[in-house]
């Protein structure tokens, strides 16, 4: 954990720096529908809510990108599962998130496919309860993030994508069906 702060925080400082390696900056933001999930579940169930993120896009080539980024996700049960039917079943997430990630990118102009992967923290309050687990927590937790999307436009300043953070330590993902724009910061 303490390996992954470290990171973290060398990832999250990188703009201070002139560092030669970076060729532009961005600011992408993203707001999306926000979906919540147990590992294991009996009822199949899903919590939906609100995502909303910011990023600062860090373009090293065309096809690789540094991106920290700050987000909140609120999700809620409506105590009923996928089939409408109720249940006692739940997995809800009130969080502010805070991370790092890498993006792996096609350099096609107009719909240029994505893949991203990182590292960040929750701080917030996580429910759990299923048939498997029973979980109330409150506070710090990692999560890992996960994304594929399309970055959409002449520019690829458009981007349509489905995003999850696993969180291992409450036995639930969240994720989002995500629209985001991206606006530069410089021209170089």
């Amino acid at each position: 954990m303490r390996r992954a702060l470290i990171l973290l925080i060398v990832v999250l400082t990188s703009n201070l720096t002139e560092a030669q390696f970076i060729k532009e900056k961005s600011i992408n933001a993203q707001i999306g529908y926000g979906l919540s999930a147990p590992n294991n579940s009996v009822d199949n169930i899903v919590n939906d809510g609100f995502f909303a993120q910011g990023e600062l896009v860090l373009k090293v080539t065309s096809w690789f990108q540094l991106r920290p980024y700050v987000g909140f996700i609120f999700t809620n049960s409506d105590g009923k599962d996928l089939d409408d039917n109720p249940t006692d079943e739940k997995a809800e997430t009130k969080a502010f998130l805070l991370g790092g990630k890498v993006r792996l990118l096609a350099p096609i102009p107009w719909v240029a496919p994505y893949f991203e992967i990182g590292i960040g923290t929750s701080i917030g309050k996580f429910e759990t309860f299923t048939a498997f687990d029973n979980i109330d927590k409150g506070g710090i937790i990692y999560h890992i993030p996960i994304a594929i999307g399309l970055a959409l436009g002449k520019n690829n300043n458009v981007d349509v994508a489905i995003s999850y953070n696993i969180q291992p330590s409450v036995e639930q993902y969240v994720g989002a069906f995500a629209i985001g724009l991206t606006f530069p910061l410089n021209k170089k």
